[in-house]
């Protein structure tokens, strides 16, 4: 145990001062965000939607998401990732608070699709930021870190979440998600001075010309690769919550202890897992595949038994595939972008998420209905075989071109 605390702390040696900050201020937004991993649960025990209604609501969440990211990434390139991120975290803390006080299923499209707007412009900024703050050996490690922060927030949020609905209201939630990203946004204005990309900084890129990403062939693979798997992923904040709740009967603070593991093994694990893949050198594209192939067994095994434990293993081959991919794609993508396009890159590359947003949700919502939850794990299974396929077929196609 003493070896392996002495290994996870050399993992974050070497990051900077700011990528710690950032964290801290990453962590404690995402500590707040209660309400999304419970949205189609309140959805449907709250306002009374139907799944498609919810379907339609999450893909109004995937519009926003979409449209903000493109923002985000367009204002990071003119006005800095500084700016930009004070300004999500704050306007978005306000949207939070104020989505309880809707109640139609229009205002409700329209009120998460404004809210998502504003609070996703951070992702394209985020990933700015950590190329900005790190040294191009440490930006993996970096991504690793905030994404740890993350978790660490998610893990504790819908734990504390599934509680707070359980012993009192749904309504607390959207205070407690509100306040803290105002509080997150008075903490970065504080602590963090802003910093501009320096193009001595930047990485040399994959492809040398300096290419608008939507006319980099490579690139757009790869973003039709994280549009599949994020369509998959995203099941497991809307279409797997209700599956918990109406197969197996799990009650909220059950269901945000499942997500809480999700949280919890990523702190414990992901940076030593992410170390461990940098040392013996896997490339970018094979983490990304070996991330994908553990997400489809993650639903495939939801088939295997009723037993309630199965949930847990599932959730774990889940988060399994997420410690490997994520952090090497987002790597992969940075990787890929010219001097001064970071941001449009990294735009699209968050808008790739707005899309699985957009048709995740709703197909799998629509999917559950009409053919039952069993066919929907099976379909998602062969999409993400497919999607597997596909990453290695890029792998081969970057090797040729590097």
């Amino acid at each position: 145990m003493k070896k392996y605390y002495r290994f996870y702390i050399d993992n974050f040696r070497g990051l900077s001062r700011e990528i710690w900050l950032l964290s801290l201020v990453t962590f404690i937004n995402r500590a707040g965000a209660m309400v999304i991993p419970f949205l189609s649960l309140y959805l449907v025990n709250n306002k009374g939607f139907s799944l498609p209604e919810v379907g339609w609501v999450m893909t109004s969440f995937g519009l926003g998401s979409l449209v903000g990211t493109w923002i985000g990434g367009k204002l990071t390139d003119s006005i800095g990732f500084y700016k930009v991120i004070i300004i999500s975290l704050f306007f978005g803390g306000i949207g939070f608070i104020s989505l309880q006080f809707l109640d139609s299923f229009l205002s409700l499209c329209l009120g998460i699709f404004t809210l998502i707007l504003i609070a996703d412009s951070y992702r394209p900024a985020i990933f700015v930021a950590c190329d900005a703050y790190s040294k191009p050996e440490n930006i993996t490690r970096s991504i690793a870190l905030i994404r740890l922060a993350i978790n660490l927030g998610f893990s504790i949020g819908p734990l504390i979440g599934g509680l707070i609905i359980a012993r009192i209201s749904y309504g607390s939630l959207f205070w407690i998600d509100g306040i803290t990203c105002i509080i997150a946004a008075a903490l970065l204005f504080f602590v963090l001075k802003p910093k501009k990309v320096s193009h001595d900084e930047v990485k040399v890129p994959i492809i040398k010309e300096g290419v608008p990403p939507m006319k980099n062939p490579m690139y757009l693979i790869l973003m039709v690769i994280m549009v599949f798997n994020g369509i998959m992923f995203v099941q497991y904040f809307s279409v797997v919550p209700v599956y918990y709740k109406q197969v197996h009967l799990l009650s909220e603070d059950l269901i945000g202890l499942l997500l809480f593991l999700n949280g919890i093994l990523i702190v414990i694990f992901e940076m030593p897992l992410v170390g461990y893949l940098e040392r013996i050198k896997v490339s970018k594209t094979m983490a990304t595949f070996w991330g994908i192939v553990f997400l489809a067994l993650s639903f495939l095994v939801l088939n295997l038994s009723s037993w309630t434990g199965i949930l847990v293993l599932g959730m774990i081959l889940m988060t399994l595939g997420e410690m490997i991919g994520s952090p090497f794609s987002n790597t992969l993508a940075l990787s890929m972008a010219p001097k001064g396009r970071k941001g449009s890159y990294m735009g699209l590359y968050s808008m790739s998420f707005s899309f699985s947003h957009i048709f995740g949700h709703n197909g799998g919502m629509n999917l559950a209905d009409s053919f039952g939850f069993e066919i929907t794990w099976y379909v998602l299974f062969m999409a993400l075989v497919f999607t597997a396929l596909l990453t290695l077929y890029l792998h081969k196609r970057l090797k040729v071109h590097s």
